[in-house]
């Protein structure tokens, strides 16, 4: 791959895959589409936005689907959620904000890429939008305490055309170690010793033409065209050790936010 030309974190698009319908997370999702179910009274949309802004990100698009127009509001009426302001009610009906709170240096593209299509798809319907010669990818339903300055590097020093985020989910269950009819040891919760992809991509811009078809809505990112780029030699992989915990079901959901409220979630990187 030919080397390309450096970009500062403020210009590189970060694409979220924001368009899922969360069907594991009814009891917390029933009206919600994925991205707006909260951990500690804020979308997980918006944590993850949080992360990478944090690391000097401020340009994200949203492959909008299911309830998409949710996410549009939720944004677009932010500023008022979070501050105090009088509304003058006669006239244009004036907002006159008396508090800062939250703001957000952030630049968003609200895109619809359609109800049910597959994630390949969906990043290649925003192709217009990503006008740098390298963007980032992730999914609406993860968060990691994930160095994503470091995992630039890493595809910028791996010249891949591809870099996905290798992480260790936790274990479901607690570990024993047994020897004969005894147990002499039990750990609770520990974390597998395998990789998973988690994400927190960065793709060279060429990836899109090369890769995807908007028109095959049932290609999923994960399959051909992973698959074929790993074939190729042109993916490349960033080792994460620390913290990461998709959010698919209830039980994430609950686990989540009791991290949060005791003070123990890890992937707030971010100080405000």
């Amino acid at each position: 791959m030919p080397d390309q030309p450096d970009v500062a974190p403020s210009d590189i698009p970060v694409v979220i895959l924001c368009g899922g319908m969360g069907t594991r997370l009814r009891e917390a999702s029933e009206q919600l589409p994925k991205g707006l179910v909260d951990i500690g009274g804020r979308p997980v949309l918006w944590h993850i936005m949080k992360t990478y802004s944090h690391y000097g990100f401020r340009r994200f698009v949203l492959c909008l689907g299911y309830k998409g127009d949710m996410i549009k509001d939720y944004f677009l009426d932010h500023r008022a959620r979070m501050n105090d302001f009088t509304l003058k009610m006669r006239g244009a009906h004036e907002l006159e904000f008396h508090t800062n709170v939250a703001e957000e240096d952030w630049e968003i593209t609200f895109a619809e890429t359609g109800l049910t299509t597959a994630t390949g798809a969906r990043i290649a319907r925003v192709a217009q939008y990503l006008d740098a010669p390298r963007f980032a990818l992730t999914y609406g339903d993860g968060v990691g305490a994930v160095d994503i300055t470091a995992t630039l590097r890493a595809h910028r020093a791996g010249g891949k055309l591809g870099t996905l985020t290798g992480v260790h989910p936790s274990g479901r269950y607690g570990e024993m170690v047994i020897d004969g009819d005894d147990v002499t040891a039990f750990n609770e919760k520990q974390p597998q010793t395998g990789y998973v992809n988690g994400g927190f991509f960065f793709f060279e811009r060429s990836f899109v033409d090369e890769y995807l078809d908007p028109d095959a809505t049932d290609v999923m990112l994960e399959h051909a065209p992973l698959q074929r780029l790993a074939r190729d030699g042109r993916l490349g992989v960033y080792r994460h050790e620390g913290f990461w915990m998709g959010m698919d079901t209830y039980r994430d959901w609950k686990e989540l936010n009791g991290l949060w409220d005791d003070g123990k979630a890890e992937w707030r990187v971010w100080l405000d």
